[in-house]
């Protein structure tokens, strides 16, 4: 009897299952039209932007060779690659171009996730972060400007999914789409800054060592002045190691800070560094399960949709039989290729067909194109709610508070009236002592 009562408490005792609780908090259907609304501004502002068409191509097989491409094998031959082909190919956006990147990268480091490879994982991600440099060596303004827009819009609706997770996770409630919303604009200022605070902090203490950098071109002098400071150099380096370490392992708990205690930018660095270094190893721990968990569910998510378009597809087969105006292929492959579960929005060949063809091809295609936002809105929902309960989890280890307690905007009104309170108090004293006199 003792070993049955003993059970049921250790498994309480067990914080990690409730990780799997991320699937169903992110395909609630306010939490996709969030995501979905946020794909869609970004790629209508990365859309946009490509206009300028600044990604140098080579001509080839294949839609030719990229600047990127040139960049992953050899960094340093972007430069004769730009020089040698400028206005001879067909130039692209950096975008777009960065976006299919990202998605082999993407479906590389998921394969590699399911084959327990995991330094093929860490080769796929890499790649990412190398591509990403090269847009920020290369195309420096393009990426200010779009990272700034990124980053409004994901603190928009980033804030709203992570409140919506904190508020279905704590209480079981299900927030609606303006309360959200409302919350992630209230708190904007807290989530548009919180990820860039720690890079503001690494340049500010990297601003002494520059300095005393400066100071050693003094000559003779100031060499000595270098080698009399270099203590403190090392010890600014240290801080800056521990700032790298703990926003690179934080972050993902720096959104979820705000919209659970409804913390400002420097409580949510100061919370998320102190769970990060507080229990390194369960932090470890609860990030793999998340992301095992949610590479599970993508496949789900995304065979669940290849087997809606594949089976829509195959019954509107079986009734349209009539021929393209082109004569050599059937009407449907004219304006709808067969989607694979690695392509789910294939292009369907075009080449001589008739208007009417062409503008069914382009709805089949925009169609298409909101299935795959809706899948990569799922992403974006899941990592905010998986980090929000990853967060309630490491609050509970560390700082002891229960799960169940989240921030409300009933706390700031309860805290006004004690103020109010404790001042009519103190009043009440002096009102009864003038009666008496």
């Amino acid at each position: 009897m003792g070993n049955e009562k003993e059970s049921p408490e250790v498994l309480d005792k067990l914080l990690f299952p409730k990780i799997f609780r991320a699937f169903r908090m992110s395909i609630y259907y306010n939490s996709l039209i969030i995501g979905f609304l946020a794909v869609a501004v970004i790629c209508l502002a990365g859309w946009v932007m490509d206009f300028s068409r600044t990604v140098v191509v080579a001509p080839g097989p294949g839609g030719g060779t990229t600047e990127l491409q040139v960049y992953m094998t050899n960094p340093n031959a972007v430069e004769s690659h730009r020089e040698n082909y400028k206005g001879v190919g067909e130039d692209r956006g950096v975008y777009s171009t960065l976006w299919h990147f990202a998605a082999t990268r993407f479906h590389g480091a998921l394969n590699s996730l399911f084959a327990f490879n995991l330094p093929g994982v860490a080769v796929n991600i890499a790649e990412y972060f190398k591509a990403v440099g090269w847009a920020l060596r290369h195309h420096s303004v393009y990426c200010v400007i779009l990272f700034v827009i990124k980053l409004a819009v994901i603190s928009i609706a980033g804030g709203s999914l992570c409140r919506i997770a904190a508020l279905q996770f704590a209480r079981g409630e299900k927030p609606g789409l303006t309360e959200a919303l409302r919350f992630s604009t209230k708190k904007f200022l807290s989530f548009f800054t919180a990820p860039l605070a720690p890079v503001g902090m690494v340049i500010f203490i990297g601003l002494f060592v520059f300095l005393l950098g400066l100071i050693g071109n003094i000559p003779r002098a100031g060499e000595l002045i270098v080698g009399i400071f270099m203590p403190l150099a090392l010890l600014a380096g240290a801080l800056i190691a521990v700032v790298l370490i703990g926003t690179a392992a934080g972050f993902n708990l720096m959104f979820p800070a705000v919209a659970y205690d409804g913390s400002d930018c420097f409580d949510a660095i100061s919370r998320s560094f102190s769970y990060v270094y507080s229990k390194p190893w369960r932090m470890g721990f609860y990030t793999a399960v998340a992301m095992v968990y949610g590479a599970i569910c993508y496949v789900f998510i995304r065979f669940f949709a290849f087997l809606l378009l594949w089976s829509t597809r195959w019954f509107l087969l079986l009734g349209v039989w009539v021929k393209s105006s082109n004569k050599e292929a059937g009407k449907l492959a004219a304006i709808w290729a067969e989607p694979s579960f690695v392509n789910l929005s294939a292009s369907a060949d075009i080449a001589g067909a008739n208007w009417s063809e062409l503008c069914a091809a382009f709805l089949v295609q925009l169609f298409l194109l909101i299935i795959v936002g809706l899948l990569v809105s799922f992403i974006l929902s899941f990592y905010f709610s998986a980090n929000t309960i990853i967060y309630s989890l490491m609050r509970n280890r560390v700082d002891n508070t229960a799960l169940e307690d989240v921030y409300t905007e009933l706390d700031e009104v309860k805290a006004e009236p004690t103020t109010g309170a404790s001042e009519s108090e103190e009043s009440q004293p002096e009102a009864e002592t003038e009666q008496k006199e």
